[in-house]
């Protein structure tokens, strides 16, 4: 397997409040890695630190080889990686086509967006049906359904989850997790999942982190991860 993105000893801080503490992770291509833990672990930290939207005080953060961390938010994207961010960040009174659309902003071949936009259509159906529905009319299952969409219009090689699952009916849930799945397999996309969900993202992923603190704790096949006790007495509420 090749090496896609390799975190090393990162330390990130807010003012002078540790978020992240000496982590090392590592994501290979065509991988899903999940990243559980409670609030406050770091998880989303840790996005944020790939993406550029915080700069990391020490360590290294590299990147199919070349070393990103200090890069710009809009080079990262032209790099390969996009982000669906916490709370879906939807453009409410924007239709559902335009907030699709707005993931390709760094694109010009309109007969490349358009294909890619079909084939996010063709995954979401349900966005089909809403295509020209202002975006703050969508429950918040198809929201998220849209920004992940939106995601996947920059046609990333890296796309980075954080909390698909919050807030969202169970139903709902399935299917997105079913399309994390579906997107990996059958676009080559290589995937970093941030989930308070633990039983859910261990059940979709390759690998996982478990995070306390700033700190990985655990690392591991996610299904070894699943049947470790510790990981169910700290995230999965006891037996399986």
């Amino acid at each position: 397997m090749t090496q896609m993105l390799t975190f090393r000893n990162v330390e990130l801080y807010y003012h002078h409040v540790y978020a992240l503490k000496g982590v090392s992770i590592e994501l290979n291509e065509g991988e899903t890695v999940a990243l559980i833990g409670a609030n406050g672990a770091g998880k989303s930290s840790i996005l944020r630190a790939i993406t550029g939207l915080r700069k990391i005080r020490s360590g290294e953060i590299h990147y199919m080889g070349r070393r990103i961390d200090g890069t710009s938010v809009a080079d990262i994207v032209r790099k390969g990686i996009a982000m669906v961010p916490e709370g879906r960040r939807v453009f409410p009174y924007m239709s559902v086509k335009d907030n699709l659309l707005m993931g390709a902003f760094t694109r010009s071949d309109k007969a490349d967006i358009q294909r890619t936009l079909d084939s996010v259509l063709h995954r979401f159906p349900r966005l089909k049906e809403r295509f020209g529905q202002q975006a703050g009319t969508l429950s918040g299952g198809e929201q998220q359904m849209m920004v992940i969409g939106r995601a996947l219009m920059a046609k990333p090689r890296l796309l980075l989850l954080d909390e698909p699952s919050l807030g969202i009916a169970p139903k709902l849930v399935q299917d997105i997790a079913r399309a994390i799945v579906a997107i990996s397999r059958d676009e080559g996309v290589s995937v970093l999942l941030v989930e308070q969900n633990s039983r859910m993202a261990l059940s979709i992923s390759d690998r996982a982190y478990a995070l306390s603190t700033g700190t990985v704790v655990l690392s591991g096949d996610s299904k070894d991860l699943m049947g470790d006790d510790r990981i169910k007495a700290a995230y999965l509420g006891g037996e399986l």
